[in-house]
This record gives structure tokens, sequence and C-alpha cells, in this order.
């Protein structure tokens, strides 16, 4: 929601001003303002046009209260944390596990919450900051089942403290690593559900609004896309940006949902890998 929004664009403008400070450290001090100045310029631009930004759990939200049931094997498989070595594969997958954490939350797969907790926790171990998804977290989690407005709540506060950590940490490349990584497991986790419930008025719903979280992501990150990492996630997000830019008139065709799938799948693919 807003608040979630304001985060992003709070780690957005600190990264923005440390890239730059670092950057032309040598340079002339008139020059250093002028790009700060450039990077608060758009994070007031980008706030006169502020709206509800859906995080990933509440998309998933949306997705329960339209009754849509729970896809097994759906989410990356936590054997894959193995894999994630690097500080990116493992902030981006941060994001990515998220996400199936909160699926599997809101549909009450207790087994699942319990092994996402887990490989989260291993991930935020190594980024230095475990104490986050602590065992007080699963034990929130595990009393608030039957409120998932609660449970809502509990999980948007463990990804503002992800993200503030991130950002006290001059981290704010990671933190958008993390965001792109939740955002595209939601997608991923709705693309499949709307294969088989197209029909569904709210599953077109999320898609469209998706699409402006999306547009907002690139506005965002695109400033900061001569930082390696960042340019990088820029460069996979390309296919998805590629088929969202043929959504015309605020709807979808069965078409537009086959590509945005297919474009959701590949950048997924190469996140998980």
């Amino acid at each position: 929601m807003k608040k979630i929004f304001l985060l992003v664009i709070t780690l957005v403008l600190a990264f923005s001003t440390l890239f730059t400070s670092c950057k032309n450290r040598r340079g002339d001090r008139e020059q250093k303002k002028i790009k700060i100045e450039d990077a608060r310029a758009l994070t007031d631009e980008i706030e006169k046009h502020v709206y509800p930004l859906p995080t990933s759990v509440e998309v998933i939200k949306m997705l329960t209260e339209l009754e849509v049931g729970y896809i097994i094997g759906v989410s990356n498989p936590v054997d894959n944390a193995t894999n994630y070595i690097t500080s990116k594969s493992q902030a981006i997958n941060l994001g990515i596990y998220g996400a199936d954490l909160s699926y599997a939350t809101l549909y009450n797969m207790n087994q699942d919450v319990i092994n996402y907790l887990d490989v989260i926790r291993e991930l935020t171990n190594s980024l230095k900051m475990s104490k986050i998804y602590s065992r007080e977290l699963y034990d929130d989690i595990k009393n608030s089942f039957d409120n998932r407005d609660r449970l809502v709540e509990i999980l948007t506060n463990a990804f503002n403290r992800t993200y503030a950590y991130l950002a006290d940490n001059d981290q704010g490349s990671l933190a958008l690593l993390v965001v792109a990584g939740a955002w595209v497991e939601g997608m991923y986790i709705t693309t499949h559900i709307s294969e088989s419930v197209y029909h569904v008025e709210g599953i077109v719903k999320v898609l469209l609004e998706q699409k402006e979280s999306f547009e907002l992501y690139l506005e965002l990150a695109e400033p900061l896309s001569d930082d390696p990492v960042v340019g990088e996630m820029l460069e996979i997000l390309g296919p998805i940006k590629k088929v969202y830019e043929e959504v015309e008139d605020g709807s979808l065709t069965l078409s537009n949902v086959e590509d945005i799938t297919a474009a959701i799948e590949l950048v997924r693919g190469k996140l998980v890998s």
C-alpha cells in the first residue's frame, strides 16, 4: 500500500544520494548537489502520482478472496536456496520466497509456512538480518491463521523491516532486487492461476493493477540503471516490459494474458535458476 510505496521511494532516494556521492567524490560539489536534487525531484514527481501499490501479500490476499484454490508446487522449491550464494541472488530470492511465504500463509498451509520461514531465515542470515524472520514471527503467523488482515499486517511489517534494514546499511540496490523478486513471484502465482480462471473478472483486475505497479517499479529503478546490479535486473525484466506495452485501453485479451504469462515464466526462470 502507500506506506510500502513511500518506503521504497525513500530507499531509492537514499541509494541515489550514496551512489552520486561515491561516483563524484573528487568532482565538483555543485555537480553533486544537482544530481542529488534530480533524485529528489524524481521522488517528488512520483509522490504526486502515488496510488496504492499492492505488495505480494496483498495481491495473494486478493486471490484468496476470489476463492481461487492453492496450487501445490507453484512456489520456488526450498531446496533451491542452496544455489543462492551471492548477495544478489540471495536478495532476489528473499523477495521470491517472501511471496511464497505469503501464499502459503494466507492459504493456511502450515508445513509450507514452516519451510519458507526456515529458508528465509537462511537467506537473511547470509544478508545479516536474521532477527527479522524469527521464531516469534512464526508464532505470530500461527496464532493469526484465522485472521487474514492480521496476517497481511504481520508479513507486511516483516517486509518493511527488511527494506529498512537494507536502506540503513547502504544497500538500496539489494532492496530493489528484493522488491523485484517479490513482484515477479506474485505475478508468477497469479498468472498460473489465471490460466484456468481467466474468466474471473477479479483475476484480470489483479493483472491490470500489477501493470501499474510494474511501471512504477521501472520509474524508480531506471534512474539507477548505471548500477550493475540494478541495470542487470532491468534487462532481465525486459520481456515483461515489452508485453505490458502492448496492453491497451485498460483491458486484457486472452492473448495478452498468454503473453504476460509467458514473459513472467521466462523472467522467473532466470531469477530462480
